[in-house]
Protein backbone atom coordinates (compact mmCIF):
# COMPACT_ATOMS: atom_id res chain seq x y z
CA UNK A 1 0.00 0.00 0.00
CA UNK A 2 1.52 3.32 -1.08
CA UNK A 3 1.35 6.67 0.71
CA UNK A 4 -1.72 7.83 -1.18
CA UNK A 5 -3.55 4.59 -0.35
CA UNK A 6 -2.74 5.15 3.31
CA UNK A 7 -4.17 8.66 3.18
CA UNK A 8 -7.35 7.40 1.53
CA UNK A 9 -7.63 4.50 3.95
CA UNK A 10 -6.06 5.81 7.19
CA UNK A 11 -6.87 2.67 9.20
CA UNK A 12 -5.35 0.31 6.59
CA UNK A 13 -7.81 -2.46 7.32
CA UNK A 14 -5.93 -4.94 5.14
CA UNK A 15 -3.29 -5.18 7.90
CA UNK A 16 -3.64 -6.15 11.55
CA UNK A 17 -4.62 -2.65 12.57
CA UNK A 18 -3.32 -1.94 16.07
CA UNK A 19 -4.84 0.24 18.79
CA UNK A 20 -2.33 1.54 21.33
CA UNK A 21 -3.72 2.94 24.59
CA UNK A 22 -1.58 5.34 26.56
CA UNK A 23 -0.13 6.39 23.21
CA UNK A 24 1.40 9.61 24.56
CA UNK A 25 3.27 7.91 27.38
CA UNK A 26 6.88 6.89 28.01
CA UNK A 27 6.33 3.52 26.30
CA UNK A 28 3.36 4.40 24.08
CA UNK A 29 4.90 7.22 22.07
CA UNK A 30 8.03 5.35 20.90
CA UNK A 31 5.97 2.19 20.38
CA UNK A 32 3.68 4.01 17.95
CA UNK A 33 6.68 5.43 16.12
CA UNK A 34 8.30 2.00 15.86
CA UNK A 35 5.09 0.46 14.51
CA UNK A 36 4.65 3.21 11.94
CA UNK A 37 8.26 2.85 10.81
CA UNK A 38 7.54 -0.82 10.13
CA UNK A 39 4.56 0.11 7.97
CA UNK A 40 2.07 -1.04 10.59
CA UNK A 41 -1.37 0.61 10.73
CA UNK A 42 -1.71 2.28 14.13
CA UNK A 43 -4.51 4.05 15.95
CA UNK A 44 -3.53 5.99 19.06
CA UNK A 45 -5.84 6.25 22.06
CA UNK A 46 -5.19 9.21 24.34
CA UNK A 47 -7.03 11.02 27.09
CA UNK A 48 -9.11 14.03 26.13
CA UNK A 49 -12.45 15.74 26.46
CA UNK A 50 -13.91 14.58 23.15
CA UNK A 51 -14.07 11.29 21.30
CA UNK A 52 -13.58 12.30 17.71
CA UNK A 53 -10.81 10.88 15.58
CA UNK A 54 -8.07 13.42 14.96
CA UNK A 55 -5.27 13.37 12.38
CA UNK A 56 -6.56 10.16 10.79
CA UNK A 57 -5.18 8.03 13.60
CA UNK A 58 -5.68 9.49 17.08
CA UNK A 59 -8.80 9.16 19.19
CA UNK A 60 -9.41 10.79 22.56
CA UNK A 61 -11.32 8.52 24.96
CA UNK A 62 -11.27 10.40 28.25
CA UNK A 63 -10.54 8.79 31.59
CA UNK A 64 -9.99 5.04 31.84
CA UNK A 65 -12.63 3.24 33.89
CA UNK A 66 -15.65 0.95 33.49
CA UNK A 67 -17.60 3.72 31.73
CA UNK A 68 -15.08 4.65 29.01
CA UNK A 69 -16.63 4.72 25.56
CA UNK A 70 -14.31 2.99 23.09
CA UNK A 71 -16.83 3.09 20.22
CA UNK A 72 -14.75 5.43 18.05
CA UNK A 73 -11.46 3.68 18.80
CA UNK A 74 -12.19 0.03 18.01
CA UNK A 75 -13.73 -0.26 14.51
CA UNK A 76 -11.40 -2.25 12.26
CA UNK A 77 -8.92 -2.97 15.05
CA UNK A 78 -7.44 -6.49 15.20
CA UNK A 79 -4.89 -6.04 18.00
CA UNK A 80 -5.09 -3.88 21.14
CA UNK A 81 -1.91 -3.01 23.04
CA UNK A 82 -3.09 -1.81 26.44
CA UNK A 83 -0.48 0.43 28.07
CA UNK A 84 -2.70 2.97 29.82
CA UNK A 85 -2.85 2.45 33.58
CA UNK A 86 -2.82 4.10 36.94
CA UNK A 87 0.75 3.80 38.16
CA UNK A 88 2.48 4.69 41.41
CA UNK A 89 1.28 8.08 42.63
CA UNK A 90 3.62 10.17 44.78
CA UNK A 91 1.90 11.56 47.88
CA UNK A 92 -1.34 9.78 47.01
CA UNK A 93 -4.19 11.46 48.92
CA UNK A 94 -6.96 9.01 48.01
CA UNK A 95 -8.71 7.45 51.01
CA UNK A 96 -8.77 4.02 49.36
CA UNK A 97 -5.74 3.62 47.09
CA UNK A 98 -6.53 0.03 46.14
CA UNK A 99 -10.04 0.99 45.01
CA UNK A 100 -8.59 3.71 42.77
CA UNK A 101 -6.09 1.31 41.23
CA UNK A 102 -8.83 -1.26 40.68
CA UNK A 103 -11.11 1.30 39.03
CA UNK A 104 -8.54 2.06 36.33
CA UNK A 105 -6.32 -1.00 36.08
CA UNK A 106 -8.90 -3.75 36.57
CA UNK A 107 -12.33 -2.40 35.70
CA UNK A 108 -11.01 -0.10 32.99
CA UNK A 109 -8.93 -2.82 31.32
CA UNK A 110 -11.70 -5.41 31.44
CA UNK A 111 -14.25 -2.91 30.10
CA UNK A 112 -11.97 -2.19 27.13
CA UNK A 113 -11.36 -5.89 26.52
CA UNK A 114 -15.08 -6.68 26.52
CA UNK A 115 -15.77 -3.93 23.98
CA UNK A 116 -12.80 -5.20 21.96
CA UNK A 117 -14.40 -8.64 21.77
CA UNK A 118 -17.65 -7.11 20.53
CA UNK A 119 -15.70 -5.16 17.88
CA UNK A 120 -13.99 -8.28 16.56
CA UNK A 121 -10.52 -7.73 18.01
CA UNK A 122 -8.40 -10.87 17.77
CA UNK A 123 -5.58 -10.23 20.26
CA UNK A 124 -5.27 -8.15 23.43
CA UNK A 125 -1.71 -7.42 24.63
CA UNK A 126 -1.75 -6.35 28.28
CA UNK A 127 1.31 -4.65 29.73
CA UNK A 128 1.33 -5.74 33.35
CA UNK A 129 4.21 -5.52 35.86
CA UNK A 130 6.75 -7.75 37.57
CA UNK A 131 5.13 -6.46 40.76
CA UNK A 132 2.52 -9.18 40.15
CA UNK A 133 5.24 -11.67 41.12
CA UNK A 134 6.40 -9.63 44.10
CA UNK A 135 8.95 -7.07 45.22
CA UNK A 136 12.17 -9.05 45.68
CA UNK A 137 13.95 -12.32 45.04
CA UNK A 138 16.77 -14.21 46.68
CA UNK A 139 19.95 -13.80 44.66
CA UNK A 140 20.14 -16.54 42.05
CA UNK A 141 16.45 -17.41 42.35
CA UNK A 142 14.70 -15.30 39.68
CA UNK A 143 10.98 -15.00 39.23
CA UNK A 144 9.31 -17.14 36.57
CA UNK A 145 5.79 -17.14 35.17
CA UNK A 146 5.18 -20.38 37.04
CA UNK A 147 5.67 -18.77 40.46
CA UNK A 148 2.63 -18.10 42.60
CA UNK A 149 1.91 -14.36 42.32
CA UNK A 150 2.61 -12.39 45.50
CA UNK A 151 1.91 -8.69 44.82
CA UNK A 152 2.38 -6.36 47.77
CA UNK A 153 1.27 -2.85 46.88
CA UNK A 154 -2.07 -1.68 45.41
CA UNK A 155 -0.57 -1.28 41.94
CA UNK A 156 0.74 -4.85 41.86
CA UNK A 157 -2.49 -6.23 43.30
CA UNK A 158 -4.57 -4.42 40.69
CA UNK A 159 -2.37 -5.72 37.87
CA UNK A 160 -2.73 -9.28 39.11
CA UNK A 161 -6.50 -8.96 39.33
CA UNK A 162 -6.59 -7.52 35.81
CA UNK A 163 -4.52 -10.45 34.52
CA UNK A 164 -6.92 -12.94 36.13
CA UNK A 165 -9.98 -11.20 34.71
CA UNK A 166 -8.49 -11.05 31.21
CA UNK A 167 -7.54 -14.72 31.26
CA UNK A 168 -11.11 -15.63 32.18
CA UNK A 169 -12.43 -13.41 29.40
CA UNK A 170 -10.13 -15.23 26.98
CA UNK A 171 -11.60 -18.56 28.09
CA UNK A 172 -15.15 -17.27 27.79
CA UNK A 173 -14.83 -15.51 24.43
CA UNK A 174 -11.84 -16.83 22.50
CA UNK A 175 -10.01 -13.48 22.63
CA UNK A 176 -6.25 -14.07 22.50
CA UNK A 177 -4.72 -12.45 25.58
CA UNK A 178 -0.98 -11.83 25.85
CA UNK A 179 0.44 -10.62 29.17
CA UNK A 180 3.88 -9.01 29.51
CA UNK A 181 5.38 -8.27 32.94
CA UNK A 182 8.32 -5.85 32.70
CA UNK A 183 10.57 -4.86 35.61
CA UNK A 184 11.91 -1.30 35.79
CA UNK A 185 11.92 0.22 32.28
CA UNK A 186 14.62 2.73 31.34
CA UNK A 187 15.40 4.62 28.18
CA UNK A 188 15.12 8.09 26.60
CA UNK A 189 12.56 10.12 28.54
CA UNK A 190 12.69 7.97 31.68
CA UNK A 191 11.47 9.73 34.81
CA UNK A 192 11.05 9.02 38.55
CA UNK A 193 13.88 7.29 40.45
CA UNK A 194 15.98 6.43 37.40
CA UNK A 195 16.03 10.07 36.32
CA UNK A 196 16.95 11.13 39.85
CA UNK A 197 19.85 8.67 39.76
CA UNK A 198 21.09 10.10 36.45
CA UNK A 199 20.94 13.65 37.84
CA UNK A 200 22.97 12.71 40.92
CA UNK A 201 25.61 10.97 38.80
CA UNK A 202 25.76 13.90 36.42
CA UNK A 203 26.41 16.27 39.33
CA UNK A 204 29.09 13.99 40.79
CA UNK A 205 27.27 13.51 44.10
CA UNK A 206 28.91 10.78 46.25
CA UNK A 207 26.48 7.92 46.86
CA UNK A 208 26.67 5.47 49.81
CA UNK A 209 26.06 2.40 47.65
CA UNK A 210 29.50 0.97 46.96
CA UNK A 211 29.11 -2.03 49.27
CA UNK A 212 25.81 -3.35 47.90
CA UNK A 213 25.89 -6.91 46.56
CA UNK A 214 22.57 -7.48 44.83
CA UNK A 215 21.26 -8.44 41.41
CA UNK A 216 18.42 -6.68 39.62
CA UNK A 217 16.78 -7.21 36.25
CA UNK A 218 15.92 -4.13 34.19
CA UNK A 219 14.55 -3.75 30.68
CA UNK A 220 15.62 -1.16 28.13
CA UNK A 221 12.75 0.59 26.40
CA UNK A 222 13.93 -0.66 22.99
CA UNK A 223 13.95 -4.26 24.20
CA UNK A 224 10.44 -3.99 25.61
CA UNK A 225 9.17 -2.45 22.37
CA UNK A 226 10.75 -5.25 20.36
CA UNK A 227 8.99 -7.89 22.47
CA UNK A 228 5.62 -6.12 22.26
CA UNK A 229 5.89 -5.92 18.47
CA UNK A 230 6.88 -9.59 18.33
CA UNK A 231 3.73 -10.47 20.28
CA UNK A 232 1.46 -8.73 17.76
CA UNK A 233 1.90 -11.46 15.18
CA UNK A 234 3.64 -14.45 16.79
CA UNK A 235 1.19 -17.38 16.96
CA UNK A 236 2.87 -18.84 20.06
CA UNK A 237 2.21 -15.65 22.05
CA UNK A 238 -1.53 -16.28 22.27
CA UNK A 239 -2.79 -16.73 25.84
CA UNK A 240 0.70 -16.67 27.34
CA UNK A 241 2.38 -14.66 30.08
CA UNK A 242 5.92 -13.41 29.47
CA UNK A 243 8.62 -11.92 31.67
CA UNK A 244 11.06 -9.56 29.98
CA UNK A 245 14.46 -8.08 30.78
CA UNK A 246 17.74 -7.14 29.12
CA UNK A 247 19.07 -10.64 29.78
CA UNK A 248 21.84 -9.22 31.98
CA UNK A 249 21.30 -8.56 35.68
CA UNK A 250 23.17 -5.74 37.41
CA UNK A 251 24.15 -4.89 40.95
CA UNK A 252 23.35 -1.37 42.09
CA UNK A 253 27.05 -0.34 42.05
CA UNK A 254 27.44 -1.82 38.54
CA UNK A 255 24.37 0.06 37.29
CA UNK A 256 25.67 3.32 38.77
CA UNK A 257 29.17 2.89 37.34
CA UNK A 258 27.93 1.98 33.86
CA UNK A 259 25.37 4.79 33.82
CA UNK A 260 28.03 7.26 34.90
CA UNK A 261 30.30 5.99 32.12
CA UNK A 262 27.49 6.53 29.62
CA UNK A 263 27.33 10.14 30.85
CA UNK A 264 31.09 10.51 30.51
CA UNK A 265 31.35 10.83 34.29
CA UNK A 266 32.79 8.89 37.23
CA UNK A 267 30.55 7.36 39.88
CA UNK A 268 31.67 8.24 43.41
CA UNK A 269 30.47 5.32 45.52
CA UNK A 270 31.06 5.13 49.25
CA UNK A 271 31.27 1.60 50.79
CA UNK A 272 28.55 1.99 53.43
CA UNK A 273 27.31 -1.41 54.72
CA UNK A 274 23.83 -2.38 53.56
CA UNK A 275 22.47 -2.88 57.08
CA UNK A 276 23.32 0.74 57.92
CA UNK A 277 21.53 1.96 54.82
CA UNK A 278 18.49 -0.12 55.72
CA UNK A 279 18.54 1.24 59.28
CA UNK A 280 18.81 4.83 58.08
CA UNK A 281 16.05 4.33 55.52
CA UNK A 282 13.75 2.96 58.23
CA UNK A 283 14.34 6.04 60.36
CA UNK A 284 13.20 8.36 57.58
CA UNK A 285 10.42 6.14 56.24
CA UNK A 286 12.17 5.18 52.98
CA UNK A 287 12.24 1.40 53.39
CA UNK A 288 10.85 0.81 49.89
CA UNK A 289 13.60 2.93 48.32
CA UNK A 290 16.26 1.06 50.29
CA UNK A 291 14.79 -2.26 49.18
CA UNK A 292 15.05 -1.29 45.51
CA UNK A 293 18.63 -0.06 45.96
CA UNK A 294 19.91 -2.88 48.17
CA UNK A 295 17.69 -5.87 47.45
CA UNK A 296 17.61 -8.25 44.51
CA UNK A 297 14.86 -8.67 41.93
CA UNK A 298 15.69 -11.02 39.07
CA UNK A 299 13.48 -12.42 36.34
CA UNK A 300 13.92 -15.52 34.21
CA UNK A 301 13.19 -14.79 30.54
CA UNK A 302 13.99 -18.28 29.25
CA UNK A 303 10.33 -19.00 28.44
CA UNK A 304 10.05 -15.75 26.49
CA UNK A 305 13.22 -16.49 24.53
CA UNK A 306 12.36 -20.13 23.82
CA UNK A 307 8.67 -19.85 22.98
CA UNK A 308 9.01 -16.75 20.81
CA UNK A 309 12.56 -17.39 19.52
CA UNK A 310 13.30 -13.91 20.89
CA UNK A 311 16.43 -12.28 22.29
CA UNK A 312 16.83 -8.74 23.65
CA UNK A 313 18.27 -6.92 20.61
CA UNK A 314 19.89 -4.06 22.56
CA UNK A 315 22.74 -4.52 25.05
CA UNK A 316 22.70 -2.75 28.42
CA UNK A 317 25.57 -0.36 27.72
CA UNK A 318 24.09 0.67 24.38
CA UNK A 319 20.73 1.35 26.04
CA UNK A 320 22.40 3.34 28.83
CA UNK A 321 24.32 5.45 26.29
CA UNK A 322 21.08 6.20 24.45
CA UNK A 323 19.39 7.15 27.73
CA UNK A 324 22.32 9.33 28.80
CA UNK A 325 22.47 11.06 25.40
CA UNK A 326 18.77 11.94 25.59
CA UNK A 327 19.21 13.27 29.15
CA UNK A 328 22.24 15.35 28.21
CA UNK A 329 20.55 16.77 25.12
CA UNK A 330 17.41 17.68 27.06
CA UNK A 331 19.43 19.18 29.93
CA UNK A 332 21.85 21.30 27.94
CA UNK A 333 19.60 22.44 25.07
Amino acid sequence: MNKMDRLNNPYNLTLKTVLVTGANGFVGKPLCLALLEQGQAVRKAVRGANRQVENCGTVAVGELNDQTDWTHALPGIKVVIHLAARVHVMNDTSTDALAEFRRVNVEGALHLARQAVEAGVQRFIFISSIKVNGESTLSGHPYTTEDLPAPVDPYGISKREAEDALRQLAIDTGLEVVIIRPPLIYGPGVKANFLSMIRLLDKGVPLPLGAIHNQRSLVALDNLLDLIITCIHHPAAANQTFLVSDGEDLSTPDLLQRTAAALGKKAWLLPVPGFLLAWGATLIGKQAVAQRLCGSLQVDISKTCTLLDWRPPVKVDEALRKTAHFYSSATHD
